[in-house]
């Protein structure tokens, strides 16, 4: 479950699939620290739109903004990401009003079964927390927090995630920046979560975190090396016991995205969008929505 949260808003550790378009040509191995991730278009007669899927952390060194995403870049008069950040003052006070508990509710070291409570007390002391730091989150909250806080010890950040590097470069170029969705809204959909889902996702995210390093190493290689299948097979499995939390994290935000997509091809100009790469993968993505709908995308090849 951590990976399917992860790649259903937040973090980071994602890949493109693409089910019914033919596949680049076979090339040479990257050098290691050279990332080739897959990009597609959408075009018609006076519209294109790159769809570009990101990875919100990455570790230093790591050259991927270059070859065929940085041409699809250029080309474009406007940068569209999942959001645009608000300040964080701005963003506190969402997480405070989304993720904080009802006064009375059981702290939240008590909701969890018997079972999993001396690996999650563990799991915040490792992040250098009081043991019951985290007891007034909501349990969606907190699943976040233990999944994402232990990246930067593995040495990833965002300010080399494509969201930040794509953001400068739009504001360098003076090209303008929007969002397919508010803070408010991407929270939001957190927090609508049933009460047994947000449980499931934090005890499945303490059974995950001593498999976290292995996980990231794994799939940020293969977003780099551009294999939307194989983390489009992974995304699929992780989520076939949550279909929760698919419908309300993926496959409905997807089919916005897709309308939206629609909609701005009614427009002439090129586009380029940015989005968790999860988003481009498997059966219900974003791609396979608007092949449903009969628009085509294509694979580039760079």
């Amino acid at each position: 479950m951590i990976r399917s949260f992860r790649r259903a808003l937040s973090a980071a550790v994602l890949a493109l699939a693409l089910p019914a378009c033919a596949q680049t040509p076979a090339k040479a191995p990257r050098a290691a620290n050279d990332a080739d991730p897959a990009l597609w278009v959408v075009k018609d007669k006076d519209t294109t739109i790159y769809l570009f899927g990101t990875i919100h952390v990455l570790k230093p060194g790591m050259t991927w903004f270059d070859e065929g995403v940085r041409a699809a870049f250029d080309r474009s008069g406007e940068v569209v990401l999942e959001l645009v950040m608000p300040d964080p003052t701005t963003m506190s006070g969402l997480v405070m009003a989304n993720g904080v508990a009802a006064p009375g509710t059981p702290p939240l070291s008590q909701q969890l079964p018997a079972d999993k409570r001396a690996a999650y007390t563990q799991a915040v002391k490792d992040l250098g927390l009081p043991a019951d730091a985290l007891d007034r989150y909501k349990p969606w909250l907190a699943a976040t927090q233990l999944s994402i806080a232990p990246l930067s010890k593995l040495g990833y950040d965002s300010s080399n995630g494509p969201e930040e590097v794509i953001t400068a470069a739009a504001k360098a170029a003076g090209k303008p920046v929007i969002g397919l969705e508010t803070a408010a809204q991407q929270l939001g959909y957190f927090g609508s979560l049933s009460a047994p889902a947000q449980m499931q996702f934090l005890t499945s995210t303490i059974d995950e975190l001593p498999k976290l390093q292995t996980t990231m190493a794994t799939t940020v290689n293969d977003w780099a090396d551009g294999k939307p299948e194989a983390l489009a097979d992974e995304m699929n499995d992780s989520l076939k016991d949550s279909p929760e939390v698919a419908k309300v994290l993926l496959v409905d935000r997807n089919k916005r995205w897709a309308a939206w997509i629609r909609q701005r091809m009614t427009r002439p100009g090129t586009v380029f969008v940015a989005i968790g790469a999860g988003h481009l993968a498997g059966k219900d993505s974003v791609l396979a929505q608007l092949r449903a709908a009969g628009v085509k995308s294509q694979r580039v090849a760079y």
